[in-house]
Formats: structure tokens, C-alpha cells, sequence
């Protein structure tokens, strides 16, 4: 039975990739190195420290700057473009009402900084529905790792089987299932008719097609 809902945040409560896109893409590109958007599409899901060591390992770019700063530059560009631009993806607001009825405590566990978190919940106004909120920085490794899926259902104090969790990366899926939980997938429309996206126990176009139906499937 599930006792508790762990969502992600990037792409799934907020429509904040093509933002990540653009901010990697600006810095980036101030570095000489031009990424396109397939380009961002394979860091979806990592922390930014990660995105950052994954370029500079693949490419030799035109900087002195170190990781840390190239990585704070994107997270900056990023927080103006969430302030200014960002926008709540269709169905957030009734699937929380949806399971807040449930009378289960709901959580969120981001691979994003707890600066960008905290930046798109005051955002969207949801803040207070989220009785945990963790971000992937405090772990050692960031999705897909299972890390801070694992913490967040100990902080939730319930079993990492007896939690759902709602992720639209496949990264960030295969870090619920690694953790033993079942997931909900709620994939960009580029990757929805990706294959990988098959171990999720549910696979949904939008949050909106999240009903009563699809919650007693994931209960059986």
C-alpha cells in the first residue's frame, strides 16, 4: 500500500527544462561550446555539478573559471529566467489536491539546488503542501543514484516501498526504481515513446490524466 508521494520538480511540477536549456546553452556558449538542445537533453536529470563535469570531460573549453563557478553562472541565469518566465505544467495544483484528499503526506526530492527549489515553490505557491523537501546536493551521488529518494522516504518515515513517486526524466525513474518504489513517468513529449520509459508502473501524457483509476492500479 503506498503511504507516501515523492515528486520531482524539474519538468514535472514546473516547465523548467527549456529554462535549464537556455541558461546551459548561454553559459555554455560564452565558453565556446555550443550546445544545442538534444545536446542538454543527455545531463536531463543530473545535478549541475554533474552537467558541468560531464562537458568539461568531453570537451576542452575556453575558460580558467573551475567547475563550481561555471555551474553557479547557469544556476543564476537560471533563478531570472524561473522569476521571470517559468510556468506551472498543466494538472500540478489537481494532482495535489487529488492526493492531499488521500490524507498522504507528499514530499519533493530534486536534483536541483535547494536555492532553485525553494526559488520554484514560492513560484508556483505550493510550498506548504510538502511536508519533506530534499534536494540531490546533500547526497554524495545525484540521480540516478537512489540516494535521495531513500532519505526522503526515511524522512517521510515510511518505507521506500510503500512510496510513489512522479518523474518525468528517465534518470530520475530509474532512481525511484533502483530505491525499490513505484513511479509514475510523465515524460517530455520528445521522449514520451521512449522504450526506457517502460519500467515505470504508470506512463501518463500529463498530470492531468492522473485519476482515481490510474491511483487503484498503482494500490493493487
Amino acid at each position: 500500500m503506498i503511504k507516501g508521494i515523492i515528486f520531482d520538480m524539474d519538468g514535472l511540477l514546473i516547465d523548467s527544462e527549456p529554462l535549464w536549456q537556455q541558461a546551459e546553452i548561454k553559459i555554455f556558449g560564452q565558453l565556446g561550446l555550443n550546445l544545442t538542445v538534444d545536446m542538454c537533453r543527455e545531463t536531463m536529470g543530473l545535478r549541475i555539478d554533474e552537467v558541468v563535469k560531464y562537458w568539461f570531460n568531453k570537451h576542452t573549453l575556453d575558460t580558467e573559471d573551475t567547475l563550481e563557478t561555471v555551474g553557479n553562472n547557469i544556476l543564476e541565469e537560471l533563478q531570472y529566467y524561473i522569476k521571470n518566465e517559468a510556468e506551472p505544467l498543466p494538472g500540478v495544483f489537481e494532482v495535489i489536491e487529488f492526493l492531499q484528499s488521500k490524507k498522504l503526506p507528499l514530499a519533493l526530492a530534486s536534483s536541483s539546488p535547494s536555492s532553485v527549489i525553494h526559488t520554484v515553490l514560492e513560484k508556483l505557491g505550493i510550498k506548504e503542501n510538502f511536508k519533506v523537501i530534499n534536494s540531490a546536493e546533500a547526497e554524495v551521488y545525484g540521480k540516478p543514484h537512489p540516494g535521495v529518494y531513500i532519505r526522503t522516504a526515511t524522512d517521510l518515515n515510511i518505507l521506500a516501498v510503500e512510496s510513489l513517486v512522479f518523474e518525468d526524466s528517465f534518470n530520475g525513474l530509474l532512481a525511484a526504481k533502483s530505491a525499490r518504489m513505484k513511479a509514475v513517468a510523465v515524460p517530455e513529449k520528445a521522449s514520451f515513446e521512449d522504450p526506457r520509459f517502460s519500467i515505470a508502473n504508470e506512463k501518463l501524457r500529463s498530470l492531468l490524466d492522473f485519476n482515481e483509476e490510474v491511483w487503484k492500479r498503482l494500490n493493487q
